[in-house]
């Protein structure tokens, strides 16, 4: 046997319809797409807008600006690394108050997270939102400590 002697199963390949190639073919004149209409038509279907007399798809979903979509309960958090809480003096509270007198944070009222960059060597009492791992083990190996203050409803 030779690579020119090998053949497909008889029925596994069959020829396309040519469609619209005359009346002997079967499917000549309108190639069975009918007479008239959009259906009939070059390039038929169209885009999501025309639904034929029904309110289009996109303007059924509510009007939304921008990309995605933003929970309406999610927390924004402030974020402070522990580089920018070495300007504090040792045993100082640090609370989100404090941070934004320090313009650490924009608003005083909004939650804080302490993250674990940079290094720290003061003793700081942290009384905040949110503390990483990083930056607990961090302000408590300096002799400080870390007490998380519980979130006040509506903060954001």
């Amino acid at each position: 046997m030779n690579i020119n002697d090998l053949k497909p199963n008889p029925g596994a390949k069959k020829n396309r319809k040519r469609v619209g190639h005359g009346p002997s073919a079967g499917q000549g004149k309108t190639g069975g797409r009918g007479t008239k209409g959009q259906g009939s038509r070059s390039g038929e279907g169209g885009n999501m807008y025309r639904q034929g007399g029904n309110l289009p798809f996109y303007r059924r979903l509510p009007f939304r600006r921008g990309e995605g979509f933003t929970p309406p309960n999610a927390v924004e958090y402030s974020e402070v690394n522990l580089d920018q809480l070495a300007r504090f003096e040792a045993g100082a509270e640090i609370t989100p108050a404090v941070l934004a007198e320090a313009n650490l944070v924009k608003k005083a009222t909004a939650p804080v997270v302490v993250m674990g960059r940079g290094e720290i060597s003061v003793a700081l009492k942290v009384r905040v939102q949110r503390v990483t791992e990083s930056a607990k083990s961090k302000i408590e190996a300096a002799g400080g400590s870390v007490e998380i203050v519980e979130l006040t409803q509506g903060a954001n």
